[in-house]
């Protein structure tokens, strides 16, 4: 009746499983396997980095997380987790995975994310993904996949993100995705040549879609149709991308676009029109070299532009009219002299601005920077001064405020020749009116037209680059009084010119205005006119009728050699002769 003493093989199992329980491992008897972690809380299986071949069986069912990732797997055979009903969780990145097949994750219910980056597959057969109605994200990036046929996503209703970049897709069909909840797509570095407009239309929830690293050139007319609920497009590392068309971003409700490391040369004001909800836009990194003034007025909401890295010279004065909310410009690294205060709605709700990386000159126009320099936030990258050479390499803040009006200086505009300029010419002459001013900073040169009109440097009526207005073939609708007005940050000065056609012109010539006044060359041929004066009759009476008798006489010459050559050639009836070589024998009358 005495009890025996507890055996030692007991003592160790309850040590053991005290052990076991305080660090969170399965106790139960072949439930994880071999050189796999299990705990229990969470309900983890860690089989990272074990070099294993291939999935290995005898999990614990109710495990929610499996990590199979850095090992060496090629295949997942059908149904391969199916004794898993409450996995959430599964990892098979950084394998050799080349192949998976049909119904691979039958059984997987209550999977939620599953991790496939990083391996070889080339073809994912319709029906691999069969069963994961309750996935929310799906990571296929780093692989090789060629292309998504239709049907490749089918069943997958609750997925929200899906990673996508880095395969070599050639092409995508028109109906692969079938993912009504779909919110996030990411398309980075693949082979296609278009914007796959068809499969993307068929997602209608999608609100961030990211497409980095492709070749495409141009952006299509309703490149995203039916995209209604779409907030955040990013479009970088096009490298041949140089066309947005008009209506390509048609539909859409953005609020954030970026179209960067690209190839524009112009900022697409056509394209962004539509765009009134939009608040960041991103243009960095493309050979735009200007933004024009007025041209941006329809983005109401707009409160950050960033074209960082590009090749800017100008900003012109309104370029930002009518965004009351525009808070944040981003102009790094271009080659941007100066920045006006009138390319702003309203300076007051400027916040962040990045002015370093240009050769800023350093006078009147950046006043209104400096004096703002404590309270605008310049990002931790101080402006720096390129010129004058009395201030070059200074930051913004090394500057006192008392001498901010000793060095932040300009000198007005000037017409530096007001000789009178009238010009009374005949019709179809061409005449050069001369405008030189000097300034600090150089002004600018504009014409303006007797009909108030602003003269444009194309067209019959131009003006030249070096400032001269060029009236090419005057007409008589051309007379009246031109004004040249040369104007810079400090001040502006004008010039008044006269210009007088009479009409029924004989002779052609060039006028122009020189230091020695009006001249017009004598010795022009009518060749520099594109309007020549023709005669009626190139000929004179007596030579037209010799060249009629000529020509008569030949048509006649040539009827009787041809009547001549007929009369010997019937003739000879077919013999041969010894002077002659016949290549054909007409056949004889008598021959049927």
């Amino acid at each position: 009746g005495t009890s025996s003493p507890p055996s030692p093989c007991f003592g160790c199992w309850k040590v053991t499983r005290r052990l076991f329980l305080k660090f969170g491992l399965c106790v139960s008897a072949g439930s994880c396997p071999t050189r796999c972690l299990c705990r229990s809380e969470p309900r983890d299986v860690l089989c990272s980095g074990k070099h294993l071949g291939s999935v290995p069986e005898g999990f614990p069912a109710d495990a929610k997380r499996l990590d199979l990732s850095q090992n060496k797997i090629k295949t997942v055979g059908r149904r391969q987790f199916s004794g898993l009903p409450q996995l959430q969780d599964l990892d098979l990145s950084d394998n050799l995975i080349s192949m998976m097949e049909v119904e691979a994750f039958q059984g997987l219910q209550t999977l939620r994310t599953l991790r496939i980056k990083n391996n070889r597959l080339k073809i994912i057969p319709v029906g691999v993904f069969s069963g994961l109605s309750a996935l929310r994200f799906l990571d296929l990036s780093q692989n090789e996949i060629l292309v998504f046929l239709d049907y490749t996503f089918k069943e997958m209703g609750s997925l929200q993100r899906l990673e996508a970049e880095e395969n070599d897709l050639v092409f995508i069909s028109q109906r692969p995705f079938g993912l009504h909840s779909l919110q996030e797509l990411n398309l980075d570095r693949s082979n296609l040549t278009s914007v796959p407009s068809e499969a993307l239309s068929q997602l209608q929830s999608l609100t961030r879609l990211r497409m980095l690293r492709l070749t495409i050139s141009a952006l299509p007319n309703n490149a995203f149709r039916r995209l209604h609920r779409l907030r955040s497009l990013h479009i970088a590392n096009w490298p041949a991308l140089d066309t947005v068309a008009s209506n390509s971003l048609l539909g859409l409700n953005l609020t954030s676009l970026a179209i960067s490391s690209c190839n524009l040369s112009a900022v697409p004001y056509p394209a962004l029109r539509h765009l009134v909800y939009l608040r960041f836009l991103d243009l960095s990194y493309n050979p735009i070299a200007a933004i024009q003034g007025n041209m941006l007025g329809d983005l109401l909401r707009l409160q950050e532009l960033h074209l960082a890295g590009g090749s800017l010279l100008r900003i012109d004065p309104g370029a930002f009219r009518g965004l009351s909310f525009f808070r944040v410009l981003n102009v790094t690294s271009n080659q941007l002299s100066t920045l006006e205060e009138s390319v702003f709605h309203s300076v007051g709700n400027l916040q962040v601005l990045r002015l370093d990386g240009n050769p800023l000159a350093c006078d009147c126009r950046l006043l209104w920077v400096v004096r703002r320099r404590l309270r605008l936030n310049f990002d931790g990258h101080q402006p720096t001064c390129s010129s004058p050479e009395v201030v070059r390499l200074r930051e913004f803040r090394d500057f006192s405020e008392k001498e901010l009006p000793r060095l932040f200086t300009c000198r007005p505009a000037r017409v530096l020749d007001r000789r009178p300029q009238e010009a009374r010419v005949e019709e179809g002459t061409t005449v050069l009116f001369s405008c030189k001013a000097d300034g600090d900073p150089p002004p600018s040169i504009t014409w303006m037209s007797p009909h108030k009109n602003v003269v444009s440097p194309t067209g019959r009526v131009r003006v030249l680059p070096n400032g001269t207005l060029e009236v090419r073939f005057a007409q008589v609708q051309d007379s009246g009084a031109y004004h040249c007005l040369a104007g810079n940050a400090a001040g502006n000065d004008s010039l008044t010119v006269g210009l007088h056609v009479k009409g029924v012109p004989r002779n052609r010539t060039i006028s122009y205005f020189s230091d020695e006044g009006w001249t017009e060359p004598t010795n022009l041929q009518a060749s520099n006119s594109s309007a020549q004066v023709a005669k009626p009759y190139p000929f004179d009476a007596k030579t037209l009728i010799i060249a009629t008798t000529m020509g008569f006489l030949s048509f006649l010459s040539s009827v009787a050699i041809c009547f001549v050559f007929m009369f010997f050639w019937s003739q000879s009836k077919g013999q041969i002769k010894h002077t002659a070589t016949i290549d054909f024998v007409p056949r004889s009358s008598m021959g049927g």
